[in-house]
């Protein structure tokens, strides 16, 4: 007789850990002393099967970078899409990223806590993508001319602050309740405030011949 029980699809358990990771976060909890019992049993598998997908707490931390990775890329493809009018930049792309720090707040929870976390791979897996958004921004701001007078090192130093100051933010973020409108649309605008002075900052900046 064929068996038709069901059964799990690839994958299903790596994504329930991962989840269970983030749901974990998200009450509270610091990624960096989560245990392996414990996520498994906010998954509900066996703490056997978590080494079917993972090395170890360090290894699902940086599996979970990856997909932090491809919400930032979303965020700057939907950023891209908005930069029709270079004046709106900044105000457009700061509120992207404020919907996606709500829409992900697990996320970006792990993020900051990422950043200053015990876990020296995750950390360094987490400046990577903040690296590589830098990089991704300089290139836009290239294709749009929005930078023409400044050396690629100082364009680079730009950007490179403007993510520091976007991940510094976060933390605000982070610390106000998902459903206060209030809060958050202060924070949202205070954000763009300050990118807004470094790109003033920037636009009458001189790079160094040579």
């Amino acid at each position: 007789m064929a068996d038709h029980r069901s059964r799990r699809k690839p994958g299903e358990t790596r994504e329930k850990l991962m989840n269970a990771a983030l749901e974990l976060v998200g009450k509270g909890r610091h990624f960096a002393s989560l245990g392996i019992r414990e996520v498994t049993r906010q998954a509900g598998v066996v703490p056997t099967s978590f080494y079917r997908h993972f090395r170890n707490m360090d290894d699902l931390g940086l599996q979970l970078v990856d997909e932090l990775g491809l919400v930032l890329r979303r965020m700057m493809r939907e950023a891209r899409a908005s930069a029709l009018q270079a004046d709106k930049l900044i105000e457009e792309s700061v509120g992207i990223f404020t919907a996606h720090a709500q829409a992900n707040r697990n996320f970006f929870m792990f993020m900051a806590q990422g950043l200053a976390g015990e876990s020296r791979a995750v950390q360094d897996g987490i400046r990577s993508e903040m690296r590589f958004f830098a990089s991704e921004l300089a290139n836009d701001l290239r294709r749009l001319r929005l930078a023409d007078h400044l050396s690629d090192a100082d364009l680079d130093m730009t950007c490179d602050l403007v993510v520091r100051s976007v991940a510094f933010s976060l933390t605000d973020l982070l610390g106000v309740s998902a459903d206060d409108d209030y809060q958050i649309d202060q924070i949202r605008k205070r954000t763009t405030r300050f990118l807004q002075l470094i790109f003033v900052g920037a636009a009458n900046w001189e790079s160094p011949r040579g």
